[in-house]
């Protein structure tokens, strides 16, 4: 009975720990650290802690990194590392935690809306599952829209318990920055670009599987090479080097957090749970995130919550759970599923028969993209948010 406890208490732990990096991350941002310094940081850091690992699991399987797979993983970095996490920081200074949490969990549907588009999907309107995911993508696309464009009256809740002082006053100062209906909407559709970039990704990196099956390898170069492209941004963007300079404080503490844990620790934890109870079983607890950011962003950061937010949540938990339900269905009958299913079916934090998987290490993980890691469809996410 204990055993069989630890897969759920580990995704307890990990949703905790994404929770985590998306008040740290909100916390720097607004103590003025740079988006762009912070994710180059993140990713550096990712890529150290990743090497070692990949050069363990992977230094004897034969694959060998040749000029085209440089190239692909060069082109992946772009989409699924440095752009989606540029526009999700940056969205990030004008909105919620709480907020870029939810909007995340669209990720699914428009990478199902892509592959589909691209017939590398097949809809199957006329089947149960393919109502669900059809459904599901419309009620999560809906949520989506409803957030950024209608905030609604604020949701009347008591004052927060917990009072600290670090986290009001920067709060505070950031607030007059990011005032107004406008600065938020911008805030939401950056986010929204940011889940874009990243199921381009998955549509780029279902290619490259088929040839390179290393993704502990790919992982660490695609981290590597997307903290180089952040430093080059911000050198475009700062010009300044004083930005990168780290004191003891929050911003030291979060790019050491975001990148040992959110790329690391938690990397090997979820990576660990697929082996044991299935990629399935981890993508369910994806919506637990929102709820625990949007708690200790209630309680830690005095986030207001607003009638509009709280609708759009529900309806985008819900359609999340309608297509991993409709692809749960067809993965229980492998001889229903296409060839072209895995893009969709890595974007909804499904893997292939329940086989190892590799989990995703960006920051706003919500939706635990998994991948198959088998000999032709072997992969894994290198963004994170």
């Amino acid at each position: 009975m204990g055993k069989d406890c630890l897969p759920g208490i580990a995704m307890v732990l990990v949703q905790l720990g994404f929770a985590g990096m998306n008040i740290v991350s909100k916390l720097a941002l607004d103590s003025g650290m740079s988006p762009y310094v912070l994710i180059a940081y993140r990713n550096l850091i990712a890529a150290a802690f990743i090497a070692p690992v990949a050069y363990i699991l992977e230094r004897r399987s034969g694959v060998k990194i040749t000029k085209k797979v440089l190239l692909q993983i060069f082109f992946s970095s772009i989409f699924g590392a440095t752009l989606n996490q540029v526009l999700y920081f940056v969205g990030l200074k004008s909105t919620t935690a709480t907020v870029a949490c939810a909007l995340t969990n669209t990720l699914p549907a428009l990478t199902f809306v892509m592959a589909a588009a691209l017939k590398m999907e097949t809809v199957r309107p006329a089947t149960p599952t393919g109502q669900a995911k059809i459904v599901g993508t419309v009620v999560c696309v809906g949520g989506s829209m409803v957030m950024p464009f209608y905030k609604g009256p604020l949701l009347k809740v008591w004052a927060p318990p917990i009072h600290w002082r670090f986290a009001e006053h920067t709060s505070a100062a950031a607030a007059p920055a990011a005032a107004g209906h406008s600065a938020a909407v911008v805030g939401d559709v950056l986010i929204i670009g940011s889940c874009v970039a990243w199921a381009i990704w998955f549509i780029l990196q279902s290619k490259m599987s088929e040839s390179f099956s290393a993704p502990y390898t790919s992982t660490a170069i695609m981290s590597l090479m997307a903290g180089l492209q952040c430093a080059g941004v911000s050198a475009a963007m700062d010009r300044s080097l004083a930005v990168w300079k780290l004191g003891f404080d929050i911003r030291l503490y979060s790019v050491l957090y975001i990148g040992i844990v959110g790329s690391g620790i938690a990397f090997a934890v979820m990576s660990w749970c697929i082996q044991v109870r299935g990629p399935l079983y981890v993508s369910m607890f994806s919506p637990l995130l929102l709820v625990v950011v949007a708690i200790v962003g209630w309680a830690i950061l005095g986030e207001k919550i607003h009638v509009g937010s709280a609708i759009g949540s529900v309806l985008i938990v819900a359609g999340l759970y309608m297509v991993l339900w409709g692809k749960g269905r067809e993965l229980d009958r492998p001889d229903s599923a296409g060839a072209g299913d895995d893009v969709e079916t890595a974007a909804a934090g499904l893997g292939r028969n329940g086989k190892r998987a590799v989990a995703s290490n960006r920051v706003d993980a919500i939706s635990l993209p998994v991948f198959s890691t088998d000999s032709k469809h072997d992969t894994t996410q290198n963004g994170n948010n």
